[in-house]
């Protein structure tokens, strides 16, 4: 498996830009902002390199990157304790970059799939200033727990909207989509003050 640019203006016309990843990496979100002169983006290579974690990449064009490296592992004994990965691309709030991220718990009878949230430093997003030690959203509707692999919200986009809250779209069971409405004030709190550390 390889991540794949494209461009489009209209959602009818496609440019296919190039492969941006080598194989084995899923779950790329690219930061809305250039750093400096360079792109950002976050995901997972999909092995057992460094327990499923998060990782950060730079590029001067979203088709050349590197500079990467581990910025937040899942935590033993926690919600997101067997992998997690890039959800939404973050959104920038007054008190940093906020990212919709999901966890992966093992149970007896299969892995449940979580959101959580982490807040990275608006000027530098490698840093994270604080990931949320609970989780947002669990499966819990009837189409979010049955359905083609059961037990996932999978996030794929997160909205903000002018009047504070935030839409968040996510897969339920990988079988229907859902949308959600949170206090991103809320979110920021929950990553500041139940805090646990990224690495």
């Amino acid at each position: 498996m390889r991540i794949a640019l494209a461009r489009t203006r209209d959602f009818e016309k496609v440019e296919r830009i190039a492969l941006i990843t080598q194989a084995g990496l899923r779950n790329v979100v690219i930061f809305p902002e250039k750093f400096g002169d360079r792109y950002v983006r976050l995901d997972r290579p999909h092995s057992e390199i460094s327990s499923w974690s998060i990782w950060i990449s730079y590029s001067p064009d979203l088709v050349h990157w590197g500079d990467s490296r581990v910025i937040m592992k899942p935590l033993a004994y926690h919600w997101d304790e067997m992998k997690i990965g890039p959800g939404a691309p973050p959104f920038k709030t007054d008190k940093g970059w906020l990212h919709i991220y999901h966890g992966v718990f093992k149970t007896m009878s299969g892995a449940v799939y979580r959101l959580g949230a982490a807040l990275h430093d608006l000027d530098d997003p490698a840093n994270i200033i604080g990931v949320s030690d609970q989780w947002i959203l669990q499966p819990e509707d009837p189409w979010e727990v049955s359905g083609y692999v059961p037990n996932v919200v999978f996030t794929c986009g997160a909205v903000p909207e002018d009047d504070g809250t935030v839409k968040i779209y996510w897969g339920g069971a990988d079988t229907v989509m859902c949308v959600g409405t949170a206090v991103i004030d809320d979110l920021i709190s929950l990553c500041l003050s139940v805090s646990r550390p990224p690495l």
